[in-house]
Formats: structure tokens, sequence, C-alpha cells
């Protein structure tokens, strides 16, 4: 295995203790992350979790026959695996690649018993599900109460978080698939956000270029998950304003 260094770009690796660093570190390899790639299959046992580096991971609701859609996004802020830390072995979601990136990935049996080892570590870990709990919660508001316009926009504030880079590569057949609703609505959609000078959109590329504008447009729907994510974790999943470097 190939072992980080203690200065991991992960956020929940950074702000472990030196113990638990310590402890983590050796047992960590790190992966590259290919575009849909599928990460956990719904009901089947999780043989690892990913302590994401770079790159954009999301949960998917599924059910028969074919309903899908994005219940949860994971970039450098997070991990996957939630349900291990929980106690369980498996999940009813699919976890998928959305941007290629990179991950430190840990088998399963061996974060159980680093767990047990470690209640520091337990701790910090169930703060970072109770923050992507919040995110899950906020996103079954924004898909229940918002307007497509708004979802998509809070959509791209997240990612323009995690990515951190203002071009995203993705097409409007794979957002639609993200916001649960048909290519045409995310292409008008998307043209309504252009129209505004907010984004840039072509057929496989998304632009920011005004994100305080898009954070007026997301009317709300943005900043509960981030606020709670600065209290909890102690760094901000959020991006740093023009002029100031990104906590180390």
């Amino acid at each position: 295995m190939n072992s980080p260094n203690n200065g991991s770009r992960n956020r929940p690796l950074a702000v472990l203790s030196h113990a638990d660093q310590d402890l983590l570190t050796p047992c960590l390899e790190t992966i590259e992350l290919d575009a849909r790639q599928i990460l956990e299959v719904p009901s089947d046992p999780i043989s690892h979790v990913y302590f994401v580096e770079s790159g954009l991971v999301s949960v998917v609701g599924t059910t028969v026959p074919d309903h899908r859609i994005e219940v949860g996004m994971i970039g450098y802020e997070g991990m996957t695996g939630l349900c291990i830390v929980l106690g369980d072995d498996r999940s009813t979601n699919e976890t998928m690649v959305q941007s290629a990136g990179s991950a430190m990935r840990l088998p399963t049996e061996v974060l159980r018993e680093l767990m047990k080892a470690s209640g520091s570590l337990t701790a910090m870990l169930l703060r970072y599900v109770n923050v992507f709990m919040v995110q899950g919660s906020q996103t079954a508001l924004a898909n229940g109460r918002g307007r497509l316009d708004e979802r998509l926009a809070r959509w791209l504030l997240m990612w323009h978080d995690r990515v951190l880079a203002d071009e995203l590569v993705i097409t409007h057949e794979f957002l639609a698939l993200l916001l649960g609703v048909r290519r045409q609505g995310v292409t008008v959609a998307l043209h309504e956000l252009e129209g505004k000078g907010l984004i840039r959109s072509t057929r496989s590329h998304v632009r920011v270029l005004d994100r305080d504008g898009l954070q007026r447009a997301a009317n709300g729907f943005y900043g509960i998950p981030e606020a709670e994510y600065d209290r909890s974790i102690g760094y901000s999943s959020r991006r740093a304003p023009p002029g100031r470097p990104l906590p180390a």
C-alpha cells in the first residue's frame, strides 16, 4: 500500500489528532477514482471506505424499476461508507464517482478495528456522519420545495466547493439524473442561470462566472450544511473568498 503523508487533502483526515493520524495513516492506500466508477452497490456488503482527496462522488438513491436521484455529494471534505461508521455493513444507496480524482482507501474491517481502538477517531467520524445527514435533509427540502433553477444553483455551489475549479465537465443527461428531472428541464434551468450571467454552459461543460450571484439564485437552499460543517468539523467545506487561501 502507498501511505499518504500527514498533509492529506482530505479534511477529516487533516483534522485528526496526531495520535489518530499515526494510527490511521499506515492502513491507507492511495488510489485513483475514475468517472462513473461504482464504489458502493445498493444492498451489497461494502469492502472499503474512501476518504476523498479530489474529484466528486455522488450518493444516489435508487428504487425499482429505475428511479434515481442524487441524495448526497462527497468531495475532499468527506468520506464514503457512513453506514460502516454507524455499525452496519451495507447501504441502500449507490455511491458513484461523478468527477475523476483520488482518494485514500481503507478496508472496512480495518476501520472497525481502528474505531474500537480510538474513541476520538470514532467521535470525529460520527460528527461527519451528522454533517452528511444535515446535507441530506437539506437536499430533501430543496427537492420538495425549490424550483429547478434554485436546486441547480445549489448543486453548482456544492460542486464548486468540492472541486475547487470553475469548470465542471458534465452532460445535461447526467445532471438530469442527479437532479431527478428530465433533460429538457435541466437545459432550460441552465439557460436561465446563463441568461443572468452566473454561468456559461455548453453541451458537456458548465463554468461558474458569478458565485455570489449563484448563492442569491439558490434562494436560501444553500448554506445550512456548510455552516454545520464549519461548526462541527472545524474546517470550512466552502470555497474561500478571493485572495484568501483555504485552511491548510
